[in-house]
């Protein structure tokens, strides 16, 4: 029995992992929870899974936390606040396994702890990559951690791969990366109409149930972008090997292309528990609780190259990443400040992308060959961001 620590615990990553866990309850024991603020979700999570710590960031909230769990069946359960707390229950000794599942740059640091430690890192945070590449694919070769995407895409890529294949090296096979994309809700929308989006319209994704950050995220398609990153880095492959491309059913989750003319595919239904199951059953395979996709009911098929105008999030995903260094930083942290704002009514939903590329022309691609630089950079962008949407508000 494997222990698991999942890292955002009570997102909708969170919950499936659970789901996954509860399924298959002799091979993995979970050792450790964490959320942000949401007290009454992993509340319910400690009672149902019995974990050995409960961790809060906010440290108000962990206080509370703390007197529910004193006065329930599970009073044994340490609760635990703080940043350094996540870090601290991502490399317990018992703890073999972390589903890291924290949204944003938040992710960062007890992602990065996880590897250093040798665990078997399941990222579904795509910051953590997007931030520190170099750093973060390094202390997974110096550990020896296993690395193992979660996103529905790169976990295609992945399954897609030569048997044996690991994350970080190149499958000099390969000639190309196919990462797909729903295209969001606005894949269609008039382009003179995307000024007056909504964020109620912006988080009502066609497909996947995500998070508000997530779901902006991929109505401006910058999730693409972010992934186009995290795959050059995961498979070692340069911008130019890979191609985004619109498949609007879900159904394909990414290809890889090969030398000799064959493209494989990863398919199934829009679900998340699919790539979590495989990540942790990896090497096997175990029951996801999904069910079996009805080729039938789908009957067709389409793709489509993406707009850049549409979507200008994508084409500046691709300039940072080509950059290089600290522009990937700046990039993600502009994002998040640019959403944040745009999600409190503060900026419309066309200023997400001219807050990003306004922010980015501020910066050069200096080198991001330590932690030290990577949040430096990291808070130096927000701050040029928060400036950009005060001259645009």
């Amino acid at each position: 029995m494997k222990g698991i620590c999942i890292l955002g615990a009570t997102g909708s990553i969170g919950v499936s992992t659970l789901d996954v866990v509860n399924r298959h309850p002799d091979k993995y024991k979970v050792v450790a929870l964490t959320a942000n603020t949401n007290i009454e979700e992993l509340f319910n999570q400690c009672l149902a899974f019995h974990p050995e710590y409960a961790v809060v960031v906010d440290e108000a909230k962990s206080l509370l936390l703390k007197e529910k769990i004193a006065n329930s069946a599970v009073a044994n359960i340490q609760v635990l606040s703080g940043v350094k707390a996540l870090e601290q229950v991502s490399t317990l000794e018992n703890v073999d396994t972390v589903m890291a599942a924290i949204v944003g740059a938040a992710g960062l640091l007890p992602s990065l702890a996880a590897a250093k430690a040798g665990k078997t890192v399941l990222l579904a945070n795509k910051e953590a990559l997007v931030m520190s590449g170099d750093i973060f694919m390094g202390a997974v070769r110096e550990s020896g951690a296993t690395l193992l995407p979660i996103d529905s895409e790169h976990n295609a890529i992945f399954q897609c791969m030569p048997a044996g294949y690991v994350a970080g090296e190149t499958a000099k096979q390969a000639r190309r990366i196919l990462l797909t994309a729903s295209g969001g809700p606005f894949r269609e929308t008039p382009l003179e109409q995307l000024p007056s989006v909504t964020p109620a319209q912006a988080i009502a994704h066609p497909k996947w149930e995500m998070g508000k950050k997530i779901s902006v995220d991929s109505a401006t398609m910058m999730n693409k972008g972010l992934e186009l990153i995290e795959a050059c880095l995961l498979f070692n492959m340069s911008p130019d090997a890979i191609q985004v491309v619109i498949h609007k059913q879900s159904i394909i989750h990414s290809m890889v292309d090969y030398v000799d003319g064959s493209v494989l595919a990863q398919m199934g239904n829009p679900d998340m528990r699919t790539p979590i199951a495989h990540a942790m059953a990896y090497p096997e395979r175990f029951d996801s609780g999904v069910a079996p996709l009805d080729i039938f009911a789908v009957r067709q098929m389409d793709f489509e190259q993406p707009n850049l105008e549409r979507f200008p999030c994508l084409r500046l995903a691709y300039q940072a990443i080509k950059a290089g260094g600290i522009m990937p930083t700046v990039l993600n942290a502009a994002n998040e400040i640019a959403v944040e704002a745009f999600l409190n009514e503060q900026i419309r939903f066309t200023d997400i992308a001219i807050t990003i590329e306004k922010t980015m022309q501020e910066f050069s691609p200096e080198s991001a060959d330590t932690l030290e630089i990577v949040l430096a950079t990291d808070q130096k962008a927000r701050t040029v961001a928060q400036q950009m949407i005060a001259n645009l508000t």
